[in-house]
């Protein structure tokens, strides 16, 4: 066992497309709870199967800049408050994420074990991951990098595949030194190397001391590793959260740990996993892996499946009744129906393409908008109009702001709200109403130990988000961010 602590080093990032409608880029699906039968969401999951490893220590999270109260607040929801939490302006790939960590982690001394992990993988067998993860402690603390291979269930091309220099079974118990990475291979290679017993499945997930890969960068991809240290250097704090300095963060070239430095270090090597992974990286993907009934169905939320077999029927709001169908995909969300055959769960990343080209919104964002304070939600929307119910939580305020082309009428319908305009205060409580004319300076704080609920009727030439003009936010967020009210 290591004496070193064990930072979980646990990355956010990344949109999962080919999850829409639920996941998409203002809530990708490592937010959402997509595997096992209780709430947790893949984030969640991560850290939590993470307890009981020895010297675990405090997670490191990077994630988009975006989603920073997201990730806060699910950390918060499981008790777990994180060594730090970094934000990246722009997304670069897992090279520069993991340079950034590593630098972190050494600023906080004694050399740690890092593991790093994606935020939105399901392991089904968490004890024998942990297992896995204490077997190679003794390879990273010798300085090597250690990567889990995945042992292949089936010949797949959609993985990239590692070859190790011996056959290397899920009996192993030591990593095997690797001879090298391979891309997503085609049908007939990908059953040579199932059947060789020497490949495993690229997962993505390492373990090494903070040293041994930060020396590995300044070797393999020093412009990486000079660009995260400036960009870390010149780092502002923002709340709880480590915003990195976006001029030099953008200047880091986009790549992956995997081809910026373990196609190239002699020290890697690789420990075969098979606890029930899978990066969920479509549908399908997610009906193999999750618990179905006895006619092969996977039901979430308000769902009726009647004579149905081999489907996934997800709904989030309204009733779903699958009657009569097979190997279906329908997923209900707030503004978009999918309904797939299972064989073509993987082309939904192309409906997401085509939608962006159209400009749809449905692309990237759903009706639902989670902000720092709360969130609020679309109802409906008409010429010159639209509605929405804004949910704001205890303690939390939205910043004192004034609009240009729009009034507004606030309607309470739970809790007690504090309304302040053109400097005087009101409250306003449940079944009130107050309104808030075009050009008042206006805010909305809630002081209550409940969530204020209320309705929202905007009415005006123009009702875009940007149409805002900030004066004060306790969250921190300027001008330049215009469309988070």
């Amino acid at each position: 066992m290591s004496t070193r602590p064990l930072v979980p080093v646990i990355l956010c990032g990344g949109t999962g497309t080919r999850l829409w409608p639920l996941s998409r880029a203002t809530y990708p699906k490592q937010y959402w709870a997509l595997a096992g039968a209780g709430d947790d969401t893949l984030l969640q999951q991560t850290h939590q199967r993470l307890a009981g490893l020895a010297g675990l220590a405090a997670p490191l999270l990077i994630c988009n800049e975006d989603h920073r109260f997201i990730v806060a607040e699910q950390m918060r929801q499981i008790g777990v408050e994180p060594g730090a939490i970094l934000l990246e302006p722009i997304g670069r790939n897992t090279a520069p994420a993991v340079a950034v960590a590593a630098l972190k982690a050494s600023s906080m001394g004694g050399d740690p074990l890092l593991l790093v992990l994606a935020a939105d993988h399901v392991i089904q067998d968490a004890a024998h991951f942990r297992a896995t993860v204490e077997a190679g402690y003794a390879a990273a603390e010798a300085g090597q990098l250690v990567t889990f291979g995945i042992v292949p269930t089936a010949p797949e091309t959609g993985y990239g595949y590692i070859e190790a220099t011996a056959v290397a079974d899920s009996s192993s118990t030591q990593p095997v030194p690797i001879a090298r990475f391979v891309e997503k291979p085609d049908r007939a290679t990908a059953e040579q190397f199932v059947a060789s017993g020497r490949f495993t499945w690229n997962s993505g997930m390492f373990l090494f001391r903070a040293s041994a890969i930060l020396a590995e960068l300044q070797q393999h991809a020093p412009e990486v590793l000079r660009a995260c240290r400036s960009a870390l250097e010149h780092d502002s704090a923002d709340l709880d959260f480590l915003r990195l300095e976006r001029e030099a963060f953008a200047g880091c070239p986009n790549v992956a740990i995997d081809v910026a430095v373990m196609e190239k270090t002699q020290r890697g090597a690789v420990l075969p996993l098979d606890a029930g992974w899978s990066d969920v990286g479509s549908w399908s993907a997610l009906w193999e892996t999750a618990s179905r009934d006895g006619s092969g169905n996977v039901l979430r939320g308000r769902v009726i499946s009647e004579d149905s077999r081999n489907c996934y029927l997800r709904s989030e709001h309204r009733l779903v009744v699958g009657l009569g169908i097979d190997d279906l995909v329908v997923v209900e969300t707030d503004d978009v129906v999918l309904v797939a055959g299972r064989d073509r769960a993987q082309d939904v990343k192309a409906i997401v393409g085509r939608l962006e080209a159209e400009g749809a919104s449905e692309s990237k964002a759903h009706r639902r908008i989670y902000r720092p304070w709360g969130h609020y939600d679309g109802i409906t929307e008409g010429e010159r109009w639209q509605v929405k119910k804004i949910v704001v939580n205890p303690g939390a305020s939205l910043s004192l702001q004034m609009h240009h082309h729009r009034a507004e009428h606030w309607i309470v319908v739970k809790g007690t709200a504090v309304v302040e305009k053109d400097g005087s205060q009101e409250l306003v409580g449940e079944n009130q109403s107050t309104y808030i004319p075009l050009g008042c300076k206006h805010r909305l704080s809630n002081p209550g130990q409940i969530p204020v609920e209320m309705i929202e009727v905007q009415s005006g030439p123009y009702l875009g988000e940007d149409d805002i003009v900030r004066f004060e936010d306790r969250y921190g967020r300027s001008d330049a961010a215009l469309t988070q009210p």
